[in-house]
């Protein structure tokens, strides 16, 4: 079947946005303490850039619910790889080029946080508007991409610095560019739906009068926050925290953390049909207030690295989850709520990895303490899953009782 009527190439362009995603997410966390060690930068200013990038994913999300149709799909999502691609290659660069080096890596994070605040909104639509069946499977499947990515980024990376030296890092940046730069030819060709039409789909303020939508908000807080407030304090946390080499670190932090966040996906994309979701993710946010509190107390690093794994299966059903009731609970969304999801996501992005960076640095670069006031947002999750039940119930006993 020709590529440009085969929506299987719309799936496989899907998994590798992201890849791209984790890439624009995951890379740069690995090199926090070697920005700090040569660039002379606190963990405070590091911690500003993982606000930075998600604070623009976020902005982007907002603004992508006014131009996404308008532009369509297509172009905003070719653009939006483009963009990646340049800010991992500016990661580089940029930084050697201004006065201050941190400019110069702010720069970078800015051009490649617009373009993976796009692919966020984007390509979640893009797959729910795929001809599939079981459709919360396919959303489940697809976000496990992003963790093996993000094993991708933590592997590759690890044996590019084991073989060529950490010293050349920004050679790295330049080969992982080569990823959305393909992806962003790959989807000039393949078939691109759409998830509703234009006129059918609720406007903002239609979605903003519904308590439901509110409760789809807070959850995507929540699953941004509660993953992303270990995942990008990983290697850091293994590194300084438990004192363990930056190989075995990144291989025991973020890696590990991934692949059980990948596991759990594609578990759940095979079965679905058999596992009630939202049970399944209140489980989840009970497993990642332990996971976060066994990394805190443990008595042995070894201990405290098995947390990381448990907090990356806890989350793993958290944001594609979200997604999947928000599409059953509002069919008509259209491509406005997958973007208020996003920039919702997004902000707990920002503010889960923000909150461990500004505490640890009030106790002295810290991050056990960190990671300990980030238990406000696994319990978050916990009580929204609670009111979406509730909600939930209500709803369908107000529809039992009108028929």
């Amino acid at each position: 079947m020709n590529i440009r009527s085969n929506y299987n190439h719309t799936l496989y362009a899907s998994y590798l946005g992201y890849i791209t995603q984790a890439i624009v997410n995951n890379f740069a966390p690995l090199l926090f303490l070697t920005f700090q060690r040569s660039y002379n930068i606190s963990l405070e200013k590091i911690a500003l850039l993982v606000f930075i990038n998600f604070g623009i994913q976020l902005l982007v999300d907002l603004l992508s619910t006014i131009f996404a149709d308008r532009i369509g799909y297509r172009i905003s999502i070719v653009s939006a790889h483009i963009l990646s691609a340049a800010g991992l290659v500016g990661l580089g660069i940029l930084p050697g080029l201004f006065s201050s080096h941190y400019a110069g890596l702010v720069a970078a994070v800015v051009l490649y946080a617009i373009g993976g605040g796009l692919i966020e909104v984007l390509v979640s639509p893009i797959v729910e508007a795929c001809p599939t069946e079981r459709k919360s499977a396919s959303m489940s499947l697809l976000h496990s991409f992003y963790c093996w990515g993000q094993v991708l980024v933590v592997l590759g990376s690890t044996l590019f610095f084991t073989f060529a030296g950490i010293s050349n890092w920004q050679l790295l940046t330049f080969l992982w560019a080569s990823i959305p730069l393909f992806n962003a030819f790959y989807f000039t060709m393949v078939p691109i739906g759409k998830l509703v039409e234009e006129e059918k789909g609720l406007s903002i303020r239609q979605l903003c009068s519904m308590k439901t939508f509110w409760v789809f908000m807070l959850l995507m807080v929540g699953a941004g926050a509660s993953e992303m407030a270990m995942s990008q304090w990983a290697s850091a946390f293994a590194e300084a925290g438990l004192k363990v080499s930056k190989t075995i670190g990144d291989l025991s932090g973020p890696c590990f953390f991934a692949v059980m966040m990948g596991i759990s996906r594609v578990f759940y994309a095979k079965y679905s049909e058999k596992i009630e979701l939202w049970k399944l993710m209140l489980g989840g946010s009970i497993l990642c207030i332990f996971s976060y509190l066994l990394a805190v107390f443990a008595p042995h690093p070894s201990i405290a690295l098995l947390a990381l794994g448990l907090c990356g299966l806890s989350v793993s059903f958290f944001w594609p989850g979200t997604f999947s009731l928000a599409s059953k609970g509002c069919p008509t969304g259209g491509t406005a709520m997958f973007a208020l999801l996003a920039l919702a996501g997004d902000l707990g992005c920002s503010s889960g990895p923000a909150l461990v960076g500004f505490v640890s640095g009030i106790f002295n670069n810290d991050l056990k303490n960190g990671l300990l006031a980030a238990i406000i947002f696994p319990l978050i999750m916990g009580f929204s899953l609670i009111s979406y039940k509730r909600k939930f119930a209500t709803k369908s006993a107000a529809q039992a009782g009108n028929s």
